[in-house]
């Protein structure tokens, strides 16, 4: 007889609006141009997306000197340093940038503060894309990357009353307001954005976790390692009090034996994770357990982002 478990489905989860049509971007411009369409890094963090549009066509590289001249390119949902687009338009390449609005939003908000004279300060990941894309919009020097409310102190701005602080968009809802808190305590006139930099795909997300943490025995995220914001829910659902909770790409990486014993565990998806994973999560567990299967909803998202004129234009 199969053990009886309940498992709890966090909503939101999975698919936000900005990876949606950053996946639509690169199966509208195979559809237009034909294959093979060039992207440059992958296009959102998940194996199973990059494979299935690798399939289609696509083709990805991470930097734009490995694309030939005469193929369409694609910039990813992370953004892309300034640099990017103005080498494009040099060598007369047709190019579709994929980056998030709500990442786009950010990029304005750094130049718009640069423009009135203020240092920024960036609270994010080194080496992320999006915080180097981020950092790619204004000259060298004119953004200082903070991790840590450890790296605020060791921070040296060219004058400590001329600062505003933007962040990246996947970070842990916690650790920024900690940041932040450190940032505003050292350099009480810095100026902040009018309304949080970290997306409310991120938020809700994290605070889904929050809600069922208290109810399960595990914590399991769909996401793929290099995901930031896949990697917070993990560390969110371990802060909330599980006891154990993993990332994994797909049902094959679940550790069975760990979760011998569980009575009740929750599974959520980062933002680039598709719905098909989750069923494949779900039809793994009902395989071995007598399952029910719950979910707990904090918020509803109806937000859609349109995909660039150039790809709703016939050609």
């Amino acid at each position: 007889m199969k053990p009886s478990l309940t498992l709890y489905l966090a909503a939101p989860r999975g698919f936000c609006a900005g990876v949606d049509r950053a996946i639509k971007i690169v199966e509208m411009a195979l559809e237009k141009w034909g294959a093979p369409v060039y992207v440059r890094h992958e296009i959102v963090h998940n194996k199973y997306v990059v494979d299935s549009l690798r399939d289609k066509g696509a083709v990805f590289v991470e930097e734009l000197d490995e694309c030939p001249d005469d193929r369409p390119v694609i910039f990813s949902a992370h953004g892309v340093p300034k640099s990017v687009p103005a080498e494009a338009a040099r060598r007369e390449m047709i190019y579709v940038d994929a980056t998030c609005p709500l990442v786009s939003k950010v990029h304005k908000e750094a130049e718009r503060h640069s423009e009135n004279g203020l240092q920024m300060v960036m609270i994010g990941h080194a080496g992320h894309p999006e915080v180097l894309g981020t950092m790619g919009q204004l000259p060298e020097g004119e953004v200082l990357l903070v991790e840590t409310v450890e790296d605020v102190a060791t921070i040296t701005p060219r004058d400590p009353e001329q600062l505003a602080f933007i962040t990246q968009t996947t970070l842990s809802v916690d650790d920024t307001a900690a940041i932040v808190a450190a940032l505003q305590a050292r350099f009480p006139k810095i100026v902040g954005p009018a309304k949080e930099d970290i997306c409310y795909a991120t938020t809700n997300r994290q605070a889904a976790v929050k809600a069922m943490a208290h109810e399960i025995d595990a914590l399991l995220v769909i996401g793929a390692p290099n995901s930031s914001n896949s990697r917070r829910l993990v560390e969110v659902g371990r802060a909330a009090g599980c006891r154990y909770a993993q990332l994994v790409q797909r049902a094959a990486d679940i550790d069975w034996r760990a979760l011998e014993g569980a009575r009740s565990v929750g599974v959520t998806a980062g933002a680039s994770a598709p719905e098909v994973l989750i069923d494949e999560v779900i039809d793994a567990f009902r395989q071995r357990y007598d399952l029910t299967v719950d979910q707990i909803e904090t918020a509803r998202e109806d937000i859609e982002f349109k995909v660039p004129r150039v790809l709703r234009e016939a050609s």
